[in-house]
């Protein structure tokens, strides 16, 4: 079984940073695209970022030039740098990754529980 771990979030001012990380652990044979989405109250989940296995990344418009993703393909996990914060970055962040599971060599997305980031004075 493959699972995604988030940790990192938390509550944060305005202009604040935070990182979050998201570790994949179980029987993964390789992992391909890895990203974040973000889920504000009553709003639709969206992409943040995402980064490709060679390093290539995306970024939604709204944090462009403050987030930045990365990851450690040995570690199998991938990171959220955000920075320069504001009130409407306050969300439920969501990890996803294409996964290749040993047993079935399938690929399949998972994704991450979700962690709170709240942006507030």
């Amino acid at each position: 079984q493959v699972h995604l771990v988030e940790s990192g979030g938390g509550l944060v001012q305005p202009g604040g940073s935070l990182r979050l990380s998201c570790a994949a652990s179980g029987s993964i044979a390789s992992i391909g695209i890895m990203g974040w989405y973000r889920q504000a109250l009553g709003k639709q989940r969206e992409l943040v970022a995402r980064i490709t296995t060679g390093g290539d990344t995306n970024y939604a418009d709204s944090v462009k030039g403050r987030f930045t993703i990365s990851r450690d393909n040995a570690k199998n996990t991938a990171f959220l740098q955000m920075n320069t914060l504001r009130s409407e970055d306050t969300a439920v962040y969501y990890c996803t990754a294409l996964i290749s599971v040993t047993a079935s060599w399938r690929s399949s997305n998972y994704w991450g529980q979700g962690t709170q980031v709240t942006v507030s004075s």
